[in-house]
């Protein structure tokens, strides 16, 4: 039977003028529950100096499924810079933050973000239990910024409701959404600094290991969705994609216009879970499906989004793809959008299955434009390159 942990609490500070009675009263505590797990509730702990540690340490030889929680960030500090971290669960104390009220200036698959104030944003994530997920952003923000890329870094982490957030220092900034949305005339500025930002990304080499290779996420997308396509068509949509060489190139994994940012004269990019290494043609895609692809079917679903209409979206896209090509030649376009779109549906259709959207009315009828666009780009496309 799986016991309840004992709680202890700790107040104040633990040094050596007082660690030996603070372990003769956890061991009276603790007399006769050898094989129960112990909670330290750190909550009003203010300071714990070497010899405190070492009570610590004693304790857990006792009971290895010791945990501290409630660490007040000068504590976590102590316990991280000595490796307690990693010897033990350790659980920081989070401010709460609220966001209700705050306007709404990002969105993606792992989460949704806030402006707190002026000076502050704030990412939540949908998930929970997100910590890990947090830990893993901030680890790849950190990557981007040292391969020359420029981003917002994560300077805290709190609370929000019952998931958790990463706050930013965003002091004035207004994404390119944004901008849209207020200074039309701006859409060639905004078409010219998106491209040059993306193209510095594609133009980043990262070290081999640092990434995931995003052409294991696009073959699990067509292995999601293959059974919804003949079995020629799925064979070939699978051996297209395996034909892409690996590339160590950096991707975003989510660029649109909710995830870049103007910072006085400075273009950030934000939003770096989803960052890969991998051929532009995936990165595309994504690009293509964040302006065109998600309201290919529904043109208002754009407005709901990004907050501008489809008619922008898609003189956006056009010219997107014209300056990233460094091309108006039309056939040139064509042939390349063509390769995008392949794996724009692809990813689609995969994305509407694992979520059952497929099952509404109006995700049936996406699906079935998509999966007939897919077909016909399947009988004419041989490779993914261009």
């Amino acid at each position: 039977m799986k016991h309840s942990p004992v709680v202890i609490s700790l107040e104040g500070r633990v040094d050596s003028g007082n660690a030996s009675k603070v372990e003769n009263q956890i061991q009276t505590k603790m007399m006769g529950k050898d094989d129960i797990p112990v909670e330290i509730d750190a909550q009003k702990l203010e300071y714990i100096s070497s010899a405190g540690l070492r009570v610590l340490l004693r304790l857990k030889q006792k009971h290895p499924d010791l945990s501290i929680t409630g660490v007040n960030s000068t504590v976590y500090e102590i316990l991280e810079m000595t490796g307690f971290t990693e010897m033990m669960h350790v659980e920081k104390a989070y401010r709460m933050v609220s966001v209700d009220g705050c306007e709404e200036i990002g969105r993606g698959a792992n989460g949704t973000i806030y402006r707190i104030d002026q000076d502050t944003v704030v990412k939540v994530y949908n998930n929970a239990d997100s910590l890990a997920e947090i830990q893993h952003e901030r680890e790849m923000a950190k990557l981007a910024l040292i391969l020359g890329i420029p981003t917002a870094i994560s300077y805290d982490v709190v609370k929000v409701g019952n998931s958790y957030g990463s706050v930013f220092e965003l002091l004035n900034a207004r994404s390119f959404t944004k901008i849209l949305i207020d200074e039309p005339e701006k859409l060639d500025w905004c078409v010219d600094e998106f491209v040059h930002l993306l193209k510095k990304i594609h133009s980043t080499v990262v070290p081999k290991g640092k990434l995931r290779d995003i052409k294991e996420t696009v073959l699990y997308w067509v292995s999601t969705m293959e059974s919804c396509l003949p079995s020629e068509a799925a064979e070939k949509l699978e051996s297209l994609v395996q034909a892409v060489p690996y590339d160590n190139h950096l991707l975003h994994g989510d660029y649109h216009t909710k995830n870049i940012e103007l910072q006085n004269d400075e273009v950030l990019l934000i939003d770096m879970d989803t960052l890969a290494v991998g051929n532009p043609v995936f990165e595309l895609a994504s690009v293509y499906n964040s302006l065109i692809g998600f309201s290919e079917w529904d043109h208002e679903h754009i407005r709901r989004f990004q907050g501008y209409d489809f008619e922008t979206a898609k003189t956006f896209w056009a010219k997107t793809l014209t300056a990233y090509l460094e091309t108006d030649d039309e056939a040139a376009l064509r042939n390349a959008e063509e390769k995008i779109r392949i794996v724009s549906y692809t990813r689609l259709l995969s994305r509407s299955i694992r979520h059952r959207e497929y099952e509404t009315e109006t995700g049936k009828l996406e699906c079935r434009l998509w999966k007939s666009e897919l077909l016909q780009l399947l009988e004419k496309v041989d490779t993914l390159l261009f």
